[in-house]
């Protein structure tokens, strides 16, 4: 029997599917959030989570995370989704300790056994991660949708945060970027087998290592690149620290064949919205290739981390990445002092 194919049931999936940046920026600006001294890390600079101090010794990070399908395959669906929720625990230095299931699934319309192959993904993956599953909540919806709410744990000395890139600081990414297009390629039968697996097998890949290799080498600003593209959240990071950031996008790493979907026009709807985000706060070189500068812009899921780290550190944070797995592991940029404008892209 021919297995079910999710992307079937969306038009927009994974981060793409998020509410545009501009418009939930507006909403969340009318909101007054609470306030507590232990609250270290609030929504103030649109950080990946919250942290709050609960002892001199342990913080606590919270964030959850669910979107419609990403992929066709409901095993690597939850593998994926997974994976996207616990990076927001990883990027600000912290291990995560246990999970709950966010599940929206359409139980009369398509067979459960579907739900259930999203659930052992994502299971495996939080067991992978080494925290623990206790449980989560479910409704019925049309078209599925999985995610989770993940605790994590951090000293509170050791916080990794957007806000805090230094002028003279280097910039870092983990994994490659385009697997907005890739899927869209997936969709009109323009990717090969092998360059949709690639971008399948990044998004599955936990960013718990580079986590590790940040705290070893005392990284205090990184953010993890998602619905938001690249340039989205790097402007967080620059308007947040305060500083301005060149990204060279010829240093950034793409994927397999990324490039000429855009090329011919297979441009996914999030990346214009992306811009319409960041185009006034973004200074576009004026040889800047159309192409490139729309990947700086297309949605992720599950993607890697932007990281800002010492000129002196660079090396050998790039040698551990790449040992440790994330084979595109690339400087794409740098921090200055803050200029006319946070984001510079070449």
């Amino acid at each position: 029997m021919k297995k079910f194919d999710l992307l079937s049931t969306v038009e927009q999936g994974g981060c793409s599917a998020k509410i545009p940046a501009q418009l939930l920026d507006k909403i969340l600006k009318e909101i007054p959030f609470s306030f507590s001294e232990n609250l270290i890390v609030g929504n103030e600079s649109h950080d990946d989570a919250l942290v709050y101090k609960i002892s001199d010794d342990v913080a606590i990070i919270q964030t959850t995370d669910f979107f419609p399908p990403v992929c066709s395959d409901p095993y690597e669906f939850g593998q994926i989704a997974a994976a996207n929720c616990l990076s927001d625990i990883y990027a600000m230095g912290g291990k995560a300790i246990t999970a709950l299931n966010l599940v929206m699934f359409p139980s009369a319309k398509l067979d459960i056994s579907i739900l259930k192959e999203i659930l052992l993904g994502g299971n495996d993956k939080i067991i992978e991660s080494g925290a623990v599953l206790a449980g989560g909540h479910s409704i019925d919806d049309d078209p599925p949708k999985y995610g989770l709410a993940v605790t994590g744990i951090v000293h509170p000395d050791k916080i990794i945060t957007n806000n805090s890139a230094k002028p003279g600081d280097v910039l870092i990414l983990t994994k490659a970027i385009g697997t907005g297009a890739i899927i869209a390629g997936k969709r009109i039968d323009e990717v090969t087998d092998a360059q949709y697996q690639a971008a399948i097998d990044s998004m599955k890949q936990l960013s718990n290592k580079a986590s590790d290799i940040m705290q070893k080498f005392n990284v205090k600003c990184a953010t993890d690149i998602t619905g938001f593209s690249l340039l989205g959240h790097g402007l967080e990071m620059a308007a947040s620290s305060k500083v301005s950031i060149d990204i060279y996008s010829d240093k950034v790493p793409l994927f397999d064949r990324a490039y000429e979907l855009i090329d011919m026009g297979c441009i996914p709807g999030a990346a214009f919205r992306n811009l319409n985000y960041v185009e006034d706060n973004v200074c576009f070189d004026d040889k800047l290739d159309y192409n490139l500068k729309m990947l700086m812009l297309d949605a992720q899921t599950s993607g890697g981390l932007l990281i800002s780290c010492k000129k002196d550190f660079v090396d050998d944070i790039i040698n551990e990445l790449i040992s440790a797995g994330y084979s595109n592991a690339n400087v794409i940029g740098e921090v200055r002092k803050k200029a006319e404008k946070p984001v510079f892209l070449f």
